[in-house]
């Protein structure tokens, strides 16, 4: 059974949203506030979280990017009762997965959290494991791929499965000209709308990381794809 955490103000909205969902097989733990769904996720460690926009004491936008910057493997659905573009946009840009505008039918909302967690399940970073005990020198870089590890000098950033796999992938590939398309097929089981505002995210977060060392880039090409460059 899939665990959902839903955080919405609306008393009488989340009561029927949280049985429907409950009937369709998924747990839920609801919150009634964006504070309050911040505390309850390291308790409930969700599959997949639902949040409204606008919420007291803390709003959806702040919440999720808390939340995905300490667990960016975490797919978040933004409800919201705008249809504004910039709304959409913003949401996408934290690493949203889907964006679902107010009022929607209940059937909407499971087919899309469904297919979200279908997505992640395909995706999983089998390549990875595989390879199970290896270290590998990237640039001035030491990546371990079955620790979820990138060390350099006395900095260890902890990697989630999703990054680990994005990493090897490319460096497997480095030096050459990787489409879009086919980074998003091998690490993301998908190459939609969606998932290719998760990569912008995920991709931007490894030249963080590599930024220690200037014989690393990852150059975008618009429209064509992206370079991982070792020098």
């Amino acid at each position: 059974m899939k665990h959902i955490l839903l955080a919405e103000d609306d008393f009488d909205y989340a009561s029927i949203l949280r049985q429907y969902l409950e009937i369709s097989g998924f747990k839920v733990t609801w919150a009634k506030d964006g504070a309050e769904a911040l505390t309850l996720y390291p308790e409930t460690k969700p599959d997949i979280c639902v949040f409204d926009v606008m919420m007291p004491k803390m709003d959806g936008f702040t919440l999720a990017e808390s939340i995905i910057a300490a667990y960016p493997e975490t797919p978040v659905i933004f409800l919201t009762a705008k249809g504004m573009k910039e709304d959409k946009i913003k949401g996408l840009k934290l690493g949203a997965d889907d964006y679902v505008v107010k009022p929607f039918e209940a059937d909407e909302l499971v087919l899309r959290i469904t297919n979200i967690l279908k997505r992640s399940r395909r995706s999983s970073p089998v390549a990875v494991n595989e390879k199970s005990g290896t270290k590998m020198a990237i640039g001035s870089y030491i990546f371990d791929s079955s620790n979820y590890s990138l060390t350099h000098s006395t900095i260890t950033h902890r990697l989630t499965e999703r990054e680990a796999h994005l990493i090897q992938y490319l460096f497997e590939n480095r030096n050459r000209m990787l489409k879009r398309e086919d980074i998003l097929l091998e690490v993301w089981g998908s190459d939609d709308f969606f998932s290719g505002r998760s990569m912008d995210v995920f991709i931007s977060r490894l030249r963080k990381y590599f930024s220690e060392d200037a014989s690393i880039s990852i150059t975008g090409y618009r429209g064509l794809g992206l370079e991982f460059m070792v020098r």
